[in-house]
């Protein structure tokens, strides 16, 4: 598509542009182009190139994988085809749980029999029913496939200091079971048909207030664990290219865990990157944390493994709900006083897009939504702790609900792909965020954010060529530059 001008000393761009907007835009094709003359511009400089991308996607949980059990086969295929077809979001990196986490139906353990050194009693028999026949469904759709990070929430409770699921330390002893844990995890998915890309060696170390199942390493205990235990372990049981991803919890902690786990060659040796969540905050996605990991080790991963908005009851079928402050998070609730100020009432779309962007442009390379489908309670989930998903279904009459955080995670995931660059950006309005990648194919994907009441107008311009456009208010744009032909 292309933009008629007047000026003959300035050439056409031509673009494809798709918006999602509060006023009902949900990746729709834009095909009028602006008029309006602008001061604003927004100048694509490939020349400058940054980190290389993993992917984008959600995860696989139980509790969506039974709510896709209880839909009719046509929903449930509806559902997967969204995330995971050509024609849909094409997920490219995903996350699982290792064992139960809260968004389980219960407590369970892989290996249940306890001071089961040797993992005679390791079974993955929990996950038959729902989580591998969805992740084996999603397999079948993907076109282009998609990389898989697991995560325990915790040990088996038989290797802690408490003996429980929720909370205590891993019991040094217990070390090298923990990691031969891993290994007849990667070994039983395999036999499944099902590969792993990365591992976190537990998900939020610091244990996230002991609500559900969770385990404390400390950043000098995990490092110690992955060190001289858990990647030795896999290398000697021929897994030694999966991706060991460290921390795995919230951006703040970040300079106290890499100076750890990247204190000299020996500790960073089996780390391949760093796992972090956004639950420090509503809206600040943390630059000066997400600087200080990449310029750590600048040729590390540095992943976003989960995120979502943890709310009271997501709204069903209520687009506008979605764009609204009044859909908060916990620590509006229960933040501590001097933290009351990261946690302000924020919009579900704009934390989602203001948060990617942020992460982009900060070397953030792959960034992962938490469950793909609850339901209208926000679970199920055993802890009754109740978050939103991009799919919400209502499986008593066989409903499903794409709302518009849906349409704003594939604004990065259809059209930013595994490989592609992120490149420079130079953006003269305050108020318009931007990022651009340049894909493995040679297009361009630019994708803005105007968090503003008012529609904006700015001109794009990729070397000699520009193209004026018209962002709406409170939308998200992705702006397709395809590779030229010479």
């Amino acid at each position: 598509m292309s933009c008629n001008s007047d000026k003959k000393e300035i050439k056409n761009l031509d673009v494809e542009i798709y918006e999602t907007s509060e006023s009902g835009n949900k990746l729709t094709r834009i095909t009028e182009f602006s008029t309006a003359d602008s001061l604003a511009v927004i100048k694509i400089l490939p020349e400058q190139k940054f980190q290389t991308i993993t992917g984008f996607g959600g995860s696989f949980t139980e509790s969506s994988a039974y709510l896709l059990n209880k839909l009719s086969k046509k929903n449930r295929d509806t559902i997967l085809q969204a995330y995971f077809a050509e024609g849909g979001a094409q997920y490219s990196l995903t996350r699982t749980h290792i064992a139960s986490c809260d968004f389980s139906l219960n407590n369970y353990t892989y290996a249940p029999k306890e001071d089961d050194m040797e993992m005679e009693s390791f079974n993955i028999d929990e996950d038959r029913d729902d989580l591998i026949p969805m992740i084996k469904d999603a397999q079948a759709i993907s076109q282009d496939g998609f990389k898989i990070i697991s995560s325990p929430w915790t040990s088996p409770p038989w290797m802690k200091d408490n003996k429980a699921y929720v909370g205590g330390k891993l019991l040094p002893k217990y070390y090298d079971a923990f990691a031969l844990y891993f290994s007849k995890y990667l070994e039983a998915y395999k036999a499944e048909g099902i590969d792993i890309w990365g591992l976190t060696p537990v998900n939020e170390p610091h244990g996230n207030g002991n609500n559900w199942e969770s385990m404390h390493f400390s950043p000098e205990e995990e490092t110690d664990f992955v060190q001289n235990h858990l990647g030795p372990k896999l290398e000697s049981d021929g897994f030694g290219d999966i991706n060991i991803l460290g921390y795995d919890q919230n951006r703040k902690g970040i300079q106290e865990w890499v100076d750890a786990m990247y204190k000299d060659e020996a500790s960073s040796k089996y780390f391949d990157g760093l796992a972090i969540h956004w639950y420090e905050s509503t809206f600040d996605y943390l630059p000066k944390e997400l600087q200080y990991a990449h310029n750590k080790s600048p040729n590390k991963y540095l992943i976003e493994t989960e995120g979502c908005v943890d709310s009271e009851i997501p709204k069903w079928q209520d687009d506008a709900w979605y764009w609204k402050k009044e859909a908060t998070d916990w620590g509006w609730d229960w933040a501590s006083p001097e933290d009351k100020h990261l946690h302000p009432k924020y919009a579900p779309v704009n934390r989602y897009a203001r948060d990617i962007i942020g992460c982009l442009n900060n070397w953030v390379d792959g960034w992962v939504d938490w469950n793909m489908v609850l339901d209208r309670q926000g679970g199920p989930n055993w802890f009754e702790n109740w978050c939103v998903a991009p799919v919400i279904v209502d499986p008593d009459s066989d409903e499903v609900y794409f709302t518009p955080l849906y349409y704003t995670m594939a604004h990065f995931s259809k059209y930013i792909r595994p490989g592609a660059e992120v490149i420079g950006v130079e953006n003269t309005d305050d108020d318009l965020m931007v990022t651009a990648a340049k894909n493995p194919d040679g297009s361009i994907a630019v994708v803005l954010f105007n968090e503003g009441t008012s529609s904006k107008n700015f001109a794009l311009t990729l070397g000699e060529e520009n193209v004026s456009v018209k962002i709406n208010a409170q939308a998200i744009q992705t702006i397709i530059i395809p590779k030229k032909v010479r």
